[in-house]
């Protein structure tokens, strides 16, 4: 049975990946190239990432009624809070591409029997505690402004909203909040679960490795943010039906994204893309 290990990887040590200076042409180089991956097969892509418009149309009509209808926008921005980790067979797919391997989706599933998924899995339960701490936050926000009371209809709730002193604060501060979660998460897992499914190097090594990649590369990793952040948006404009297409593209682009910044071990760098 292999060793369960979480924090330091299979060495037991933490070894922190060393990180290079990527410039802006590498970021949207990285989202061609995902672009590149999702043409490869896109209806295998779309078939397997219609679980978002289905989930984010689910989440609509739960939260329809007015009890959960402060928590509508919450919900949905959350999505982006956990995309990174429900990206995991994206990246299991370009790095089979990337290695001439079969890229049939089936072995998108294959992430399971990576050596590191205790650490995958901890650093998951980490976006997950943000997710909750997100809901619970916008939840408190909302109460504080307008009480404890769910609005009577959804047309009350947007009168509240767009047309009250209250409502204009619970966007601003919904937002500067939201940012703010947003920025953690960017921070701690921009390149985390690509470096955890490529190497077992621990769960604080995969977050280091991360921050350090934002603080060596911050324009270009603000970049980044800001295109998962636009993308996201209109997929919920189109009705969550955008969601389809832009998540693969999006995963499959941060698999790239994390070849770019990491350097690689010395064996890898001979076979490496350039």
């Amino acid at each position: 049975m292999a060793q369960f290990h979480v924090i330091a990887g299979a060495s037991e040590t933490s070894v922190y990946p060393d990180v290079r200076r990527i410039s802006v042409a590498d970021v949207f180089a990285a989202l061609r190239e995902g672009l590149d991956d999702f043409w490869e097969k896109p209806s295998h892509y779309v078939f397997l990432c219609l679980i978002y418009p289905i989930a984010g149309l689910v989440l609509a009509r739960w939260t329809s009624g007015a009890n959960l209808l402060p928590l509508l926008f919450p919900l949905m921005s959350g999505f982006a809070l956990i995309g990174p980790f429900a990206a995991l067979g994206l990246y299991e797919i370009s790095r089979r591409r990337e290695l001439n391997l079969d890229t049939s989706w089936k072995h998108a599933l294959e992430v399971r029997q990576s050596p590191a998924i205790p650490s995958i899995v901890a650093v998951g339960v980490m976006l997950f505690l943000f997710f909750i701490a997100w809901i619970l936050t916008a939840q408190a926000l909302y109460t504080n402004l307008f009480g404890p009371q769910a609005p009577e209809s959804i047309s009350a709730f947007m009168d509240q909203v767009f047309n009250t002193p209250e409502g204009q604060r619970m966007i601003i501060l919904g937002n500067a909040i939201g940012f703010v979660f947003a920025v953690i998460v960017l921070c701690t897992t921009v390149i985390a679960f690509p470096l955890l499914l490529d190497r077992d190097v621990g769960a604080l090594a995969a977050v280091v490795t991360s921050i350090k990649a934002v603080l060596v590369n911050p324009v270009e990793m603000a970049l980044w943010g800001l295109i998962v952040a636009a993308l996201l948006l209109v997929g919920f404009l189109t009705l969550f039906v955008g969601l389809a297409i832009f998540i693969p593209v999006l995963g499959h682009a941060t698999w790239h994204l994390y070849r770019k910044v990491v350097v690689p071990l010395p064996r890898e760098a001979a076979n490496q893309p350039r």
